[in-house]
């Protein structure tokens, strides 16, 4: 379903779908006036999500295409591989978490742990890989343990944030889009090593080749690459707009004041881990991110995990994020579909 065929967000009903003819589940959005996420939950007794998802695989895309993103409540909890199958069901084999930018434990096969920052932390909103020129149209996350308070993962429907930012502010950005730069080595950020999972230098050049990327080898096993990418994007299926990049979770900006300083007072603003720019180089109005900050705010929705749930996201017309908690927590994440900039004009 296209946004144009959409109910207005203030006129969702809460009603409840019952699909096959079991009637298996019921379905309706977790809050009245959002779209996102719909929350999906057996009607009665035990269900396997990845057995039940194998048959009902156009119902479940055809709703992600309307809601953005699917909450999967009190089915059978099949664990790691029940994740992988059930992605499998719907969309095939599971993507490597290649060409990193956050700390991650693969737990088995391609099912990774979620980005392993301190509890303290707040993880902003984004999409996944929208920093690179390729990503994966589906990523699923699989709540292991939930935290004793906080840990929560909110999500933003990235149509929502698109259309609450300026047109003159899309139309800049779409324009000049983003350039993103690197700086691996140096204990502050993710090794070279890890980013691109190789220990071959030859083999990163070959990576940052194909993908459009430059890059700079420096003393002291350094590495800094460069590489422009899109600022909005169009979903191949629904054909909506989304506001698809990493800016403000890559910018200096997004750091804590006193972090930021300390960072400045020891590195030159070339040598950071990690910044943003437009893509000729020229520095990001901070006027323009916190407006972008602003819009992911206004569309979060927050929910808290409970154990064995599977959130479900087309992860170009959602966003994703973490808060932060206390006590243990483990949420798994897998992607799966393939995408590249390349087949998404934006013209």
């Amino acid at each position: 379903m296209t946004l144009s065929s959409r109910q207005p967000l203030g006129r969702i009903c809460r009603r409840s779908v019952q699909v096959s003819s079991g009637s298996l589940i019921t379905a309706e959005p977790l809050a009245q006036d959002r779209l996102l996420p719909l929350v999906v939950q057996p009607t009665h007794g035990s269900l396997n999500l990845a057995a039940w998802a194998a048959t009902q695989a156009s119902w479940i895309e055809a709703q992600l295409h309307r809601h953005g993103g699917l909450l999967f409540r009190g089915f059978e909890d099949a664990g790691t591989a029940g994740l992988a199958q059930f992605l499998q069901a719907l969309s095939g084999d599971l993507l490597d978490y290649a060409y990193r930018s956050t700390p991650r434990t693969q737990v088995d096969g391609k099912v990774y742990t979620s980005t392993e920052y301190p509890a303290s932390q707040t993880i902003p909103l984004h999409n996944e890989m929208a920093y690179s020129r390729q990503w994966p149209l589906k990523i699923a996350f699989f709540c292991v343990q939930p935290a004793v308070s906080g840990g929560m993962t909110p999500i933003a429907d990235s149509r929502q944030v698109y259309q609450a930012l300026p047109p003159a502010l899309r139309s800049r950005w779409q324009g000049r889009q983003v350039l993103y730069v690197r700086n691996y080595g140096g204990s502050l950020d993710l090794p070279w090593q890890t980013v691109f999972q190789t220990e071959d230098p030859a083999r990163v050049e070959a990576f940052c080749q194909a993908n459009g990327m430059t890059w700079e080898w420096g003393q002291g096993d350094r590495l800094r690459t460069r590489q422009i990418c899109q600022a909005i994007a169009r979903h191949p299926h629904t054909g909506d707009w989304v506001w698809f990049n990493q800016a403000h979770l890559f910018h200096i900006s997004n750091l804590d004041p006193a972090v930021r300083e300390g960072l400045l007072a020891d590195l030159a603003e070339a040598h950071l881990p990690r910044n943003a720019y437009y893509g000729d180089g020229a520095p990001l109005a901070e006027a323009d991110l916190t407006v972008i900050r602003d819009a992911y705010q206004a569309a979060t929705v927050t929910f808290p995990w409970q154990q064995g749930d599977v959130l479900l996201l087309d992860n170009m017309l959602a966003a994703h994020g973490r808060t932060p908690y206390r006590g243990p927590r483990k949420v798994l994440v897998g992607m799966a579909q393939p995408y590249s900039a390349a087949s998404n004009p934006v013209d």
